[in-house]
């Protein structure tokens, strides 16, 4: 049965509508299951919802879901203390809760095998040079990570050669950048950095100098910080044609993601739309009673994800607004729903990598 299928077998985006959901109905039931038997907050708020987790099938819309939020206020665990290894932490402003994610080695290991998975369909399977437009510093505690410092660590999976374009004052290294492509010239360059600090310290710092990069060859991978952009009146569309510009990047792809459910990322294909894996999904759901929305229409986003399992973060309501475009139907060919994100609902906090980065004091 398909349900009962290893990921390891499983082409990323390469399962329809039916055999996905069954697929996600058996391994997010197992997962419900496992939580409740193992983490009492959990079980506490699903015997409160009545919802029992043992009946023989439901579909894994049915799974009650947990706001994103609540990671802030309570620490959630389904596996011994002893067992953890690693704690993600979400980022936020100065004096914001952040969110903390307890995660074991099983688990931190399935994110890592999904993540290659998932970015190895875009970027293929050999490692190439690559330049992390961030600083050093991000990662240096691997005990304790930022949602930053996560994603610059999962990414830098596919870096052959890798280097950070900013110090840790966020000033952009123009000559060893300049290097970095002298030798590396006529390869592949994988770029990865989050949105509003690549148009920030980057794209902006190569105008003001006057210089322009040949990354003709490139592909760029970025996500989060929208929010800093839009305020500036700044589109996707202004964003890809000013690197194009400056930088002669034809490929740039955002992505969609979370520290709660990292390494279920959700990356944007060349027509622009954000896709689902096997491995995870998005529901729409209209804000004013939670049922569940039809394609096309907006509402507020949930993620639901076979990964977690150190933590109940296997179904999550995040406090973003989107659409479902459509489902295995794209013209890039990928199988599974695609989708787009609005923005944030009104009021919620501002969270994301790069929205709440600040620039170092003078």
């Amino acid at each position: 049965m398909i349900a009962d299928y290893d990921i390891d077998k499983l082409e990323p985006y390469g399962l329809r509508r039916e055999d996905k959901s069954n697929f996600l109905n058996s391994r997010l039931r197992d997962l419900s299951i496992f939580h409740y038997n193992n983490c009492d907050a959990y079980r506490k708020m699903m015997d409160s919802m009545s919802f029992n987790v043992n009946k023989n099938k439901y579909a894994y819309t049915e799974i009650p879901f947990l706001p994103v939020r609540l990671f802030k206020m309570h620490d959630l665990k389904s596996v011994p203390h002893e067992e953890i290894f690693k704690t993600m932490t979400s980022s936020g402003t100065s004096g914001q809760a952040v969110s903390k994610i307890y995660l074991d080695r099983d688990t931190a290991a399935k994110q890592t095998k999904v993540l290659t998975k998932i970015v190895a369909s875009y970027l293929g399977s050999n490692r190439v040079p690559m330049i992390i437009i961030d600083s050093p510093s991000t990662v240096k505690n691997r005990a304790t990570f930022s949602a930053r410092g996560a994603g610059i660590l999962g990414f830098s999976m596919f870096g052959s050669k890798r280097m950070y374009a900013l110090n840790d004052n966020m000033e952009l290294l123009l000559d060893e950048v300049l290097e970095f492509l002298e030798k590396h010239r006529n390869q592949k360059i994988f770029l990865f950095g989050f949105t509003f600090m690549i148009y920030q310290y980057f794209y902006l710092e190569l105008i003001s100098r006057g210089v322009k990069l040949d990354l003709l060859n490139a592909t760029m991978i970025h996500g989060g910080g929208w929010k800093k952009l839009e305020s500036q009146s700044i589109s996707t569309e202004a964003f890809r044609k000013g690197l194009y510009h400056q930088c002669g990047i034809k490929h740039v792809h955002d992505y969609y993601g979370m520290v709660e459910q990292t390494g279920t990322i959700y990356l944007e294909c060349k027509y622009g739309h954000l896709h689902t894996p096997i491995y995870s999904d998005i529901i729409v759901r209209r804000p004013y009673d939670f049922s569940v929305a039809k394609h096309g229409e907006m509402g507020l986003i949930q993620t639901v994800s076979i990964l977690p399992r150190s933590y109940p973060g296997h179904s999550l309501l995040t406090e973003d607004e989107g659409t479902i475009l459509g489902e295995d139907d794209c013209s890039c060919g990928r199988l599974g729903k695609y989708f787009k994100v609005v923005g944030r609902i009104r009021n919620a906090e501002i969270r994301g990598c790069s929205d709440t980065h600040s620039a170092p004091k003078e």
